[in-house]
This record gives C-alpha cells, sequence and structure tokens, in this order.
C-alpha cells in the first residue's frame, strides 16, 4: 500500500469536527468541441446528470472516505430539490438545513476535448442564505468549509456575516472558486485574516495578484495574512503550499487520464479536509488531496470521489 495512503488509514481517527457550508445542485454534463463564440450555435452531446454543487461534491467526498461532516446545503422545494434528496440518500448524504420558499438551482456543465469545463449556472434558493439558517449553527471548534459560489451573490454578506462571528478555534477552510471575480474585493479582504486557510487555482491566485513564476511569494504573502495554510493548485505541476516559513514546498501532481475536470478542486479540498481533520500534516494532506483530485478527473463527473480501497487500488 502506498505510504501516504497507509499513513491516513493508520490515522483516520478524527481529531476535529469537520462542517460544510454551500450549494448541491444537479450537474447536466455535455460534451462539446469548443465553447460557443456570440452569437453562434454549438451543437453538445450530453452524458448524464450528476450530483454537483462545490460544498456536495465536498461532503460526498468526505462521507466515501470514511470522514464524518455536517452538510449544511440548502435543499428546497421543487423538482431539482427532489431529485437531490433522492439521489443524495442513495448515496448516504443527508443535507442538515432543509428549507421552503424556492427549487434548487442546476448547472450545465461543457466539457472540451481536453477535459476542461465550463460551467453556465442556474442559480436557486442554495444561493439565498438567510440569517435564520445559520443561527442554529454553533460549531466552536475545528473545520468549516465555504465556497466562493456563495459569496458571490446578493446574499452573500449574510454567510459572510456569521464566519466571522466564528470562535477562533473554528478554522475556515475558503475555497473562493471560479467566480472569485464577482466577489466583491472587501468580501474578500475580510477573508484574508487569521483563521482562514486558502485553498486556490491557479487563475484564482492569478485574479488574486500571483505573477507569473511567483507561486511562493504569492504563498507567502497571504500567508502573513492569515496565519494559516494556503495552498495553490496548478495543474499538472502539483499544488504548492505555505504552512510556516520552515514547512513549505511543492506536492507532486498524480499524471492520469483526464476525462473531465468537473469537481477537481472540490474533491481536492475534500482531500485537504480529511487529512486535517485526521491529523495529517499539510504536506501528508495536500498528498492524499492530490490522489483523490486525480482519481476525480479520470472520471465523468464530480460525485465519483473514491473510497480509500478505490484508491489502493487505482493507485
Amino acid at each position: 500500500m502506498k505510504p501516504w495512503l497507509n499513513q491516513f488509514l493508520y490515522q483516520r481517527k478524527q481529531a476535529q469536527p469537520v462542517m460544510v457550508l454551500g450549494a448541491s445542485v444537479m450537474d447536466v454534463v455535455a460534451d462539446t468541441d469548443r465553447i460557443p463564440e456570440k452569437g453562434g450555435d454549438q451543437p453538445a452531446f450530453e452524458r448524464g446528470v450528476h450530483l454537483g454543487g462545490c460544498a456536495l461534491n465536498i461532503a460526498l467526498a468526505l462521507h466515501r472516505l470514511g470522514v464524518s461532516c455536517v452538510p449544511m446545503l440548502p435543499i428546497g422545494e421543487g423538482m431539482w430539490a427532489d431529485r437531490l434528496r433522492a439521489a443524495m440518500a442513495s448515496k448516504g448524504i443527508h443535507s442538515q438545513l432543509n428549507v421552503t420558499g424556492g427549487d434548487n438551482g442546476w448547472c450545465l456543465a461543457l466539457v472540451e476535448p481536453d477535459g476542461e469545463r465550463t460551467f453556465i449556472s442556474f442559480d436557486g434558493i442554495e444561493n439565498q442564505w438567510q440569517a435564520q439558517w445559520l443561527a442554529p449553527l454553533t460549531p466552536t471548534s475545528g473545520f468549516v468549509s465555504i465556497s466562493g459560489y456563495q459569496l458571490s451573490v446578493p446574499r452573500g454578506d449574510v454567510l459572510l456575516n456569521w464566519v466571522n462571528g466564528l470562535p477562533k478555534d473554528v478554522k475556515v477552510v475558503v475555497d473562493f472558486g471560479p467566480r472569485l471575480d464577482r466577489i466583491s474585493p472587501q468580501i474578500v479582504q475580510q477573508l484574508l485574516r487569521p483563521g482562514v486557510i486558502l485553498t486556490l487555482n491557479e487563475r484564482e491566485a492569478q485574479i488574486l495578484g500571483m505573477q507569473k513564476d511567483g507561486v511562493e511569494a504569492f504563498c507567502q504573502q497571504l500567508h502573513q495574512q492569515t496565519k494559516e495554510l494556503v495552498v495553490v493548485r496548478m495543474g499538472d505541476a502539483g499544488c504548492y503550499y505555505h504552512q510556516a516559513d520552515d514547512e513549505k514546498g511543492w506536492v507532486d501532481a498524480c499524471l492520469v487520464n483526464v476525462v473531465d475536470t468537473i469537481g477537481a478542486g472540490d474533491s481536492h479540498c475534500a482531500g485537504l479536509l480529511a487529512g486535517l481533520a485526521c491529523g495529517l500534516s499539510a504536506k501528508d494532506a495536500l498528498t492524499l488531496a492530490n490522489h483523490i483530485a486525480a482519481y476525480v478527473v479520470s472520471f465523468r463527473g464530480g460525485d465519483c470521489a473514491p473510497t480509500t480501497e478505490e484508491l489502493a487500488e487505482f493507485f
């Protein structure tokens, strides 16, 4: 068995609780030769309907790894909400946040021949956060995971205010996601503070100011603001992390045949959360995360996270 997986299995006694807040939607996945140009008409071929949404992908991956979490995913009323509940239940996931007032959204995921995905999202009640939804949630320790999708919408300040009121013993894990350029700079700045763990891909890091070939300096700069782990995912190059001045560096990627990249960042975040919650070092947690993300991109859709047994067999 691979040393990184062997260590996770032996250290899998969960030391810290995990709460996941964010969206659950359905992903309609379609292949296309290219993204349509303005005014054009590009054929696409539907390949399936999958569970989706950053938070749901994370919760599902944690569940598959045997790491417990509290999934706070707004599930509303309507066709998409009903499909979500049934599909989630079939995979052992039950949201702790059932709400009224609208249906859940859905997402059209267009996949090009190189596996890169482009989303067209139809927002629903999962992005209409209410203060009363959050009031009963009182974590006192561990990790709380949030996504930039929920911070980019008009009600994003509701979630931000709740996050900023959490006790200092709660570490907030933020994955800004592809909508980072739609999040107000004021909200972003409020999350570049002590107690926030940041995980970004290369594009998101560039939006925040990373220069070409400057990932190490960029992570160090953010770490000076957050005093916590900073991770930048760099595709085939792996990921770079900065936990402390004497704990930083590159973690190699796993080279696989990419089918699509839907859920790659979410599954990577789940692997990181799983490792940290079970007491692994940042490097070991990221090694686990890289392998989980590589597994997910080897299959269609973002809801295909592996069990530890499937990881061991695959690698």
